[in-house]
């Protein structure tokens, strides 16, 4: 494979996802689910098949288990394109890790088992391989518990390679949301938190000065809004984007492949407008199938529906 446009360094981890629950289970009753998924999870390799399957170039640094869910994962990624000839297999014995999501209308409850996401370690890097990327990105900042002491001095040293960056830490579980993150904004050019992210990284509820915090530290931070659309910020200036109106099945993935879209059209020289555009109908994209990436493993549904929406714009 020609070098990647985009290289990723994060977690592989499969999702299971669960439909059609109560809103309350109780101890010891066994409760009938209306339906199933397995599909690949996390928010890395969703941003990087999703990415992939736009047709921006993409490798893979990551790490799994000798089990059959780190190589299912890996099949899929492969099969959506993505270069995964960077991924090595844990020797601890550790296996792939897994999140099962229990779905509901409007909320869901996410359980993950880490698994060898939290033993990628700075060590595990191939960085001739990450940097001869033009972009580096990262996911799910909290969960690299093993990687996270040196976060800092990878996007540092990316920048200094000439590479454009960009950060979604997503949530922390521990609830913490260590300053540490702050450091690595310094050397991120495009942040892309959620809202709920956005106020506890910058240690506000206000949205507006959350903003202003962070816009200090890193060149251009993007807010995923859900329903209410999106919204970037850069420096004073401001850029506010529409959601994009479909039939939603399953948010899972969604905020990843908004993520997803915005890079690939940041590649390819566009406008902030026409990036936040575009990552929005990928995002909404995600929603009208089950999983993160099940609707973009449709090559030509992905190609039409794109179409449709940047024509009715």
């Amino acid at each position: 494979m020609p070098r990647p446009d985009v290289c990723v360094v994060g977690e592989i981890n499969p999702d299971l996802i669960l439909y059609g629950l109560p809103e309350e289970l109780r101890p010891e009753q066994e409760v009938l689910v209306e339906g199933i998924r397995l599909t690949l999870g996390s928010s890395s390799a969703i941003f990087a098949h999703n990415l992939s399957a736009l047709g921006t170039r993409v490798g893979i640094v990551s790490k799994i288990g000798s089990d059959s869910l780190g190589k299912t994962a890996l099949d899929w990624l492969s099969n959506a394109g993505v270069d995964v000839t960077r991924v090595s297999c844990a020797a601890s014995g550790t296996p792939t890790g897994l999140s099962v999501i229990l779905a509901h209308p409007g909320h869901r409850y996410i359980l993950t088992y880490p698994g060898t996401m939290s033993e990628l370690t700075y060590a595990d890097l191939d960085f001739d391989y990450i940097f001869s990327a033009r972009h580096f990105h990262l996911s799910s900042y909290f969960l690299h518990r093993a990687l996270r002491p040196r976060t800092t001095e990878i996007f540092r040293d990316a920048k200094a390679k000439g590479l454009t960056t960009s950060l979604d830490t997503n949530d922390d579980p521990d609830g913490k949301w260590s300053d540490n993150v702050l450091d690595v904004l310094r050397f991120v050019d495009i942040f892309f938190p959620n809202e709920r992210e956005a106020k506890k990284i910058a240690g506000t509820d206000d949205l507006t000065k959350a903003l202003t915090i962070l816009t200090n530290l890193c060149g251009l931070v993007v807010v995923k809004l859900g329903s209410k659309g999106a919204l970037a910020r850069e420096g004073s200036k401001e850029w506010r984007s529409d959601s994009v109106r479909v039939d939603p099945v399953d948010c899972v993935g969604a905020g990843d492949s908004f993520d997803a879209g915005y890079i690939h059209r940041f590649l390819e020289g566009a406008n902030l407008e026409d990036c936040l555009a575009y990552a929005s109908i990928a995002g909404a994209f995600s929603t009208t199938c089950e999983g993160g990436t099940e609707a973009f493993r449709d090559r030509s549904k992905t190609t039409q529906f794109f179409r449709e929406q940047l024509a009715s714009r």
